[in-house]
């Protein structure tokens, strides 16, 4: 892949980066990054209006694909966004965002490539992070839910051994419930909240509960390890039936790795004799731009192979 200048977003559930990406260093252009603040429930205007806002922060380019990171549920391939009960995104429901795109960002004549945030992130970190050089990796990001990608050379994968459902962890239930309701960012906020009984507890982010199980909070060490150690027994035997050799963790809770890495590895290691084996847990090292590297990789691969151009 040669040098080029890529554009992309990444839209998230607070704001939306656009940004510029050299494909020969796998980074983003110096000045070439923007980041906009995003309601993700707001109108379907003001949503539109952040992206197409931060687009047009960037310099221009020429004839170059356009990357979009962009959370699920969404129809990836035609663009269209199926967000539903979800608690962000309602109001882009059944929008064609690629069509919006495209001729507010290309004058209608480009080409705007749509991939899951998740597997752009694990793309980004495999491309140029901790899990380059690996030939069989996962990516997990763990925030407002959890998101994965199961990667060979670079490719995600939707079936296979070990691989979940269209390769989203999301999709599987521990104890009868969804894994969501257990590992994510309400899941331990609300978690917390009841072991200490305090309504004033509810207000804290994972990122406060994390500092207090850092301190000897006992209860914020239990709103931590619980969901982590689940989630470790169901990553584990899937991670080795995949023949994954690195599991890349990043995402806003992953950010206090030392919080993290202990309950999520004692609890893959009570699945399986012999783990981890050759399997290493890393956290995520490109994680403020993993996820644009991951997009621009989308947007020149799917470009290349596209039968319309």
């Amino acid at each position: 892949m040669g040098t080029r200048q890529v554009p992309v977003l990444e839209i998230g559930g607070t704001h939306v980066t656009a940004a510029l990406v050299d494909t020969r260093a796998w980074c983003p252009v110096d000045g070439a990054v923007a980041q906009h603040p995003l309601d993700a429930h707001g109108t379907a205007d003001e949503l539109v209006t952040a992206m197409v806002d931060a687009a047009a922060s960037l310099p221009p380019t020429s004839g170059e694909p356009w990357g979009v990171a962009i959370p699920g549920p969404f129809d990836y391939a035609r663009g269209v966004a199926e967000f539903n009960g979800v608690d962000k995104f309602d109001a882009l429901r059944g929008l064609d965002l690629g069509d919006i795109l495209r001729r507010s960002l290309t004058g209608g004549t480009g080409r705007v490539y749509f991939v899951n945030d998740a597997e752009a992130f694990a793309v980004g970190e495999w491309v140029a992070g901790a899990a380059r050089g690996h030939s069989r990796s996962i990516g997990v990001t763990l925030g407002t839910g959890i998101g994965s990608a199961f990667l060979i050379e670079g490719v995600a994968q939707r079936r296979g051994p070990g691989v979940p459902p269209q390769g989203r962890l999301d999709l599987l239930e521990i104890a009868g419930h969804p894994l969501e309701d257990l590992v994510s960012r309400r899941a331990i906020r609300a978690g917390y909240a009841a072991l200490t009984g305090s309504v004033g507890s509810g207000q804290l982010d994972v990122r406060d509960i994390a500092a207090r199980a850092r301190d000897g909070d006992g209860a914020a060490s239990v709103a931590m390890d619980e969901p982590l150690e689940a989630l470790g027994r169901v990553l584990a035997p899937r991670a080795l039936d995949f023949g994954a050799s690195i599991l890349v963790v990043g995402g806003s809770i992953a950010l206090g790795w030392d919080v993290v890495s202990r309950p999520l590895c004692r609890g893959m290691s009570h699945v399986r004799p012999g783990w981890p084996g050759s399997l290493r847990v890393a956290s995520a090292r490109r994680s403020e731009d993993a996820a644009l590297l991951g997009a621009a990789r989308h947007a020149v691969q799917r470009a290349s192979s596209d039968p319309s151009r």
